[in-house]
């Protein structure tokens, strides 16, 4: 039909975490959803994944960002823009990209993400 019905997985060590709302039939969905979450002080990454919803069958993954820790530690101040998809199956081609805003808050000991899932396209 041409069109997506879209939600967000987010991940801390490729644990899943976080699940958007579901934007029904759109190439590009607002989501302007923020969360802060609890980091482990040993943690690797951050993925978010973006599926389209299906009724019928398994959702499929449309692609996928990773923020690694150093990643973030070259923006001190949080990084916020639009990041392109990557692909999960090395089969299928990608298009698209997220708008996200991701910071780290807190000291060493007890830090904390602020991350905000803004759109696709």
């Amino acid at each position: 039909t041409g069109s997506s019905d879209p939600y967000c997985i987010v991940k801390i060590d490729d644990e899943a975490i976080i699940r958007t709302a579901t934007v029904w039939k759109t190439l590009s969905p607002f989501w302007g959803e923020e969360y802060e979450l609890q980091l482990q002080p040993g943690f690797h990454s951050l993925s978010i994944y973006v599926m389209d919803e299906d009724a019928l069958s398994r959702d499929d993954i449309i692609g996928k960002v990773c923020i690694t820790r150093d990643m973030l530690a070259e923006h001190p101040k949080g990084y916020s823009g639009w990041m392109s998809l990557s692909e999960v199956d090395p089969d299928e081609e990608v298009q698209g990209e997220i708008h996200l805003r991701v910071e780290v808050l807190g000291s060493q000991g007890s830090q904390r993400l602020r991350c905000s899932v803004l759109e696709a396209r």
